[in-house]
């Protein structure tokens, strides 16, 4: 049996513990095997388990439950963690890590473009946001567009390239969603919309020639005639068709009220992003059975329409029914402070649970990843973190961060703590970008 250990860190226990029901499929060990034993191991599915142990097999877990149900398997890694805590790994909703840009100055609404062909896989943030417990994570585009193209949700794999992190739909295909905004970000002149009501029409315009682009495609199927192909046209009928989740920054609450009349009139199925004033219309939110993923920390000083934000928020729409998650906007917050937005919401009225839930399982269901990713259930991707202590507490470091099964970040290398505590030049020294002409901000 080879044993590891992770260093002792003070540690806060959870308050709220109760017996664990016994979670497990069928464990052969063999190289693949891992079992972290001692840790108190919070799945988010199901109560904290003290002095728990789970197991990973290959890519997934398993087995978990209390060390007096759950049986080591002979010949695996057994892993040390006593005294510390094992939860999922972070799911950001929203993130701009890899350095992407996608569409450009042409036109206010451009959906056949990919952040797929524009990200670094080498970036310096993967590596801060690997430190920060994120394992999964959405990229997308800027917000200075009303559609800026296509988002990409990735794995924090060890990665050469972007197809390292990709993950795929059950069909195959690149798993993303779609980036829409309205507010003031994507006013501007001509040929961007000059008022919030200009802003609608061209969505909209754009929305309805797209379910004549499907009928004609119907004709086209029946007669035999060749179509001649729209890729803007074919990314809004995946929105349309709900394959492909709308990811909306909104901040207002008036404008988070025209993104829900939008929806209730075409359909498609949708996201509301940042949502500073939802605490105001929380109770319309949860009628139209929309999730929320909050930004808690917005930027100092930042835009005008953000000035309401509240910390309350996430509270408030938990008690109305709102399904909630939260996400970094990193670099708005940086990833390395995720688990910070989970404990600043609860200081404001959010439960525990809920909380815990918004890092997580919330965050995986957004993203239609539920059945892989979010909680710590056997059969479930094995990504998971190890902290020292409470997650809720400020003085709690990310020990280990667990992507498939594998490590991708260790704090006790000196490489690896750099990265979590260093600054913003922290991380891989070849993945500054220089752009001489400034390109690269655009559509950010």
């Amino acid at each position: 049996m080879n044993v590891t250990s992770t260093p002792s860190k003070p540690s806060c226990h959870l308050a709220v513990l109760a017996a664990a029901l016994v979670l497990s499929v069928p464990v052969f060990a063999d190289d693949g095997v891992h079992a972290f034993v001692g840790a108190e191991i919070v799945p988010v599915e199901g109560d904290p388990i003290p002095g728990g142990v789970l197991v990973v097999r290959g890519k997934t877990i398993a087995a978990l439950g209390p060390a007096s149900s759950v049986e080591v398997p002979a010949g695996a890694t057994v892993h040390d963690v006593a005294g510390k805590v094992l939860m999922p790994g972070l799911v950001d909703t929203h993130s701009h890590l890899g350095r992407g840009s996608a569409a450009d100055r042409s036109a206010p609404i451009q959906p056949g473009v990919r952040i797929l062909d524009a990200i670094n896989a080498r970036d310096a943030g993967f590596q801060r946001a690997r430190a920060g417990g994120l394992t999964t994570l959405n990229v997308m585009p800027g917000s200075g567009h009303l559609m800026s193209g296509q988002t990409v949700y990735l794995k924090l794999r060890p990665a050469r390239t972007i197809d390292d992190l990709l993950i795929l739909t059950g069909e195959g295909t690149v798993a993303g969603g779609m980036k829409m905004a309205n507010g003031t970000n994507s006013r501007r002149d001509p040929p961007f919309p000059g008022t919030r009501g200009k802003a609608v029409a061209l969505v909209r315009e754009q929305l309805v020639k797209a379910l004549a682009y499907r009928e004609k495609l119907e004709r086209a199927q029946d007669s035999g005639e060749p179509v001649e192909r729209d890729l803007d046209m074919e990314a809004l009928l995946e929105v349309l068709d709900g394959r492909r989740v709308v990811h909306h920054h909104t901040h207002r609450h008036d404008d988070i009220l025209t993104v829900l009349r939008l929806r209730e009139e075409l359909g498609f199925r949708v996201v509301l992003h940042h949502v500073s004033e939802a605490w105001k219309v929380a109770e319309e939110i949860a009628a139209a059975g929309v999730p929320c993923s909050v930004i808690v920390i917005d930027s100092p000083g930042g835009k005008l329409e953000a000035r309401d934000v509240d910390f309350r928020t996430g509270g408030v729409l938990e008690r109305a029914g709102v399904l909630v998650g939260f996400h970094t906007d990193d670099w708005i917050t940086d990833s390395r402070l995720f688990l910070r937005s989970a404990a600043l919401a609860v200081r404001a009225g959010m439960s525990r649970k809920a909380a815990l839930e918004a890092l997580t399982l919330a965050g995986a269901r957004m993203l239609d990843l539920a059945e892989r990713t979010g909680s710590l259930v056997p059969g479930k991707d094995a990504d998971f973190i190890v902290l020292s202590g409470d997650p809720l507490s400020v003085y709690t470091k990310v020990l280990e961060t667990w992507v498939e099964g594998e490590k991708v970040f260790d704090r006790a290398k000196d490489e690896d703590r750099l990265i979590a505590v260093g600054g913003y030049g922290a991380g891989t020294p070849n993945a500054a970008e220089i752009d001489c002409f400034d390109h690269e901000e655009e559509g950010r």
